[in-house]
């Protein structure tokens, strides 16, 4: 385990996550500080004033007006200097950089997807520069999810129908948990990703392959190439496997029953319109769980799972 890491939080590698962490140190220990005090002060006064069996009137005194200023004044002003501070560090953290790298970033049951500047695309890998700051511009295509990494101490909701925003700067090459902190459901505890953080070079040289290759590929080695990194494997096999959809294997063609008893014939315009409106026709047998692709997948992109579906006899 990284030195820098401690019981309570796992080792920082962004810009601003010391800075988090000594406020996250500040409040606990001011907290401990006055949990002691009170518990402390309590057990005493309890002790000294408990019940001796002989019956005495109390004091006359109601109030003592310079004890109750203290302990009202002393944590307010705490209360006042922590929000001050803690208002900065947001800002810092939430106002990104005017040469910040933009990568949208989408979340869905149950993945993430992520398109860099070029069009280049990934599921569940963040790939990004270390020391360069990079901007995520994020939305949700079904219900509310939250994009967390730890070790970056960034954490943001992601809601359908509007964008949200945050933004890093990683100190260090790695790779770095991503993780979903909002319930969305039944895969909620598989959305998991990764950040991987590069050299410069390295990562100006991953994203020129990853853009050549894509527009290198013949129409059906692009639909595998996209069946893998747009998660559609998490759920059809190409093996005939039963998953949590129906294989894909041997299907196009295929006459399949529905869920509301009719049947349909598995053919370019179906692929469509369950690839953008999952909703609209559901197989029997299966659950109503598949996200839409819709502002995900391209025509092309559409086109070339087709023709790969087309191949798998």
């Amino acid at each position: 385990m990284d030195s820098t890491g401690t019981l309570w939080l796992p080792p920082g590698h962004s810009t601003f996550a010391s800075d988090v962490d000594f406020l996250f140190y500040v409040i606990a220990y001011l907290s401990l500080a006055f949990f002691v005090i009170v518990t402390v002060g309590s057990l005493y006064l309890a002790f000294r004033y408990r019940n001796k069996g002989k019956r005495e009137l109390t004091s006359g005194i109601a109030h003592n007006v310079p004890l109750e200023v203290t302990w009202t004044l002393i944590p307010t002003i705490l209360v006042f200097v922590i929000f001050v501070w803690g208002f900065k560090d947001y800002l810092k953290m939430h106002v990104s950089p005017k040469n910040a790298i933009e990568v949208k970033v989408s979340g869905q049951k149950w993945f993430w997807s992520f398109e860099y500047p070029g069009g280049v695309t990934e599921v569940n890998t963040l790939t990004v520069p270390v020391g360069k700051p990079v901007s995520l511009l994020m939305s949700s295509q079904d219900v509310i999810h939250s994009f967390f990494v730890p070790a970056f101490r960034t954490k943001m909701d992601v809601l359908p129908n509007r964008y949200t925003r945050l933004w890093f700067e990683a100190t260090a090459e790695g790779e770095y948990d991503i993780y979903c902190t909002e319930y969305c459901g039944k895969g909620h505890s598989e959305m998991l990703g990764k950040v991987l953080v590069l050299k410069e070079q390295d990562y100006n040289n991953w994203l020129s392959e990853a853009a050549a290759a894509s527009s290198s590929l013949s129409l059906e080695e692009y639909g595998e190439q996209l069946y893998r990194t747009k998660a559609c494997i998490t759920c059809h096999s190409v093996d005939g496997t039963a998953n949590q959809g129906p294989t894909w294997k041997g299907i196009f063609g295929k006459t399949e029953k529905l869920a509301d008893g009719s049947n349909v014939t598995i053919d370019e315009n179906y692929i469509r319109e369950s690839i953008l409106n999952p909703m609209a026709k559901i197989t029997a047998g299966y659950q109503p769980i598949m996200p839409t692709f819709q502002g995900i997948l391209n025509d092309r992109d559409i086109d070339a799972l087709i023709a790969y579906i087309k191949t798998l006899e």
